[in-house]
């Protein structure tokens, strides 16, 4: 059984008169990853600022360990932070940025030696200790921040986009290396992202957020393959989001035609967004396809292409491997697991299909001939 290490119960928190955490109720388990993701502005920085201290909420509660910790102050709590930007001291030197909070703590100088030691081994920066911070790479600099952050063994690491100025293939390994030493400390992270690729592959649970409320909580596999809302479906990966109606327990229209489908539990004839994912449809001949369409375009990335069928006025993204013509007639063909049904919500009708996706390409080629 998991042990809570961090409740927050009603938050709530304006700047300047706007809502920015509307009522945010949330429970982090003790040696948990978990990650806080949504766009600019959704809240998920607030949050990570209310649990380290440097916010107070206007309402609720912050419990660490079963204790209210309302008002106490960052420093006192057994929280550390590291920012996207990683706020090391330019004129130390790798060793004493590690051992600069051990130093506060007046610890013998054996021990601090050992200490950092240890934390070099862990981030693999061993032998760096004299290096001056304006020589290091920014992968390199992440570590040490890293080693800093929890060289003072915090119950809980917050991360607020660490990664976001390193390049993909850095920000890769890093993502590999969090997991790895979070996993063989074993200590709570609470790590914010925008990136949605970063969040579920990291992540024991994650927690998307959109206008200082949480959408949805759960593990990768829930969040991408069963997506509370339109906001949550279009959010995390690609999706073709439907109008539709739950004719029965098992059974969706949409599209002009009935679909055998997993879910229950809505009302008869109720109406619902559907959600097929890109990766989910087979692409057929017209004669044997569910629905028909025509190509509109084809994008090649490597692994897969990027299809968007017309298919009476709505254009879908399917992705898959076989190589088709812009033009051709094709079928569609949709497994009963693929389709997933979400209630009506706010956020129905704003996501849906990519009608835009060609005009947004056409649109950026004629911006670069411009400049």
């Amino acid at each position: 059984m998991k042990n809570s290490i961090i409740e927050l119960k009603n938050i709530s928190v304006s700047y300047d008169d706007e809502r920015v955490l509307n009522d945010i109720n949330l429970e982090i388990n003790d040696k948990e990853f978990v990650t806080l993701l949504g766009p600019s502005g959704c809240g998920k920085t607030t949050i990570l600022r209310v649990i380290a201290g440097f916010l107070e909420q206007e309402s609720g509660d912050v419990v660490f360990s079963g204790k209210i910790i309302n008002g106490v102050p960052s420093y006192k709590r057994q929280v550390n932070t590291i920012f996207q930007r990683y706020a090391l001291f330019p004129h130390l030197n790798v060793f004493e940025n590690i051992a600069f909070g051990l130093r506060l703590k007046k610890l013998p100088e054996e021990e601090i030696k050992a200490k950092v030691a240890e934390m070099l081994s862990l981030v693999n920066l061993s032998g760096m200790e004299k290096r001056k911070i304006h020589n290091l790479s920014g992968g390199q600099q992440q570590r040490v921040a890293i080693a800093r952050a929890i060289a003072n063994n915090p119950r809980v690491l917050l991360l607020d986009e660490p990664l976001a100025a390193l390049d993909l293939k850095l920000r890769k390994d890093m993502q590999n290396e969090l997991k790895k030493i979070q996993q063989q400390l074993g200590i709570t992270f609470i790590f914010v992202t925008h990136d949605q690729e970063e969040a579920l592959s990291m992540s024991d649970r994650v927690v998307v957020m959109d206008n200082g409320k949480i959408q949805q909580i759960g593990t990768p596999q829930d969040i991408y393959n069963e997506p509370n809302n339109a906001f949550v479906a279009d959010f995390i990966g690609e999706s073709n989001i439907l109008d539709g109606i739950m004719k029965e327990d098992f059974l969706a229209e949409f599209s002009g035609q009935t679909f055998k489908c997993l879910d229950s539990g809505f009302g008869i004839n109720e109406k619902v967004d559907v959600v097929v994912r890109p990766e989910d449809v087979d692409i057929v001949d017209a004669d044997k396809g569910m629905l028909i369409g025509v190509v509109t375009s084809v994008t090649f990335l490597g692994v897969h292409y990027e299809i968007i069928v017309d298919i009476g006025g709505f254009k879908w993204m399917i992705q898959t491997t076989d190589e088709h013509k812009v033009d051709e007639h094709v079928g569609l063909f949709i497994e009963p697991d693929a389709i997933h049904i979400m209630k009506k919500s706010e956020y129905s009708g704003k996501y849906g299909d990519y009608s835009s996706y060609s005009d947004e390409i056409d649109h950026l080629s004629e911006f670069e001939e411009d400049e």
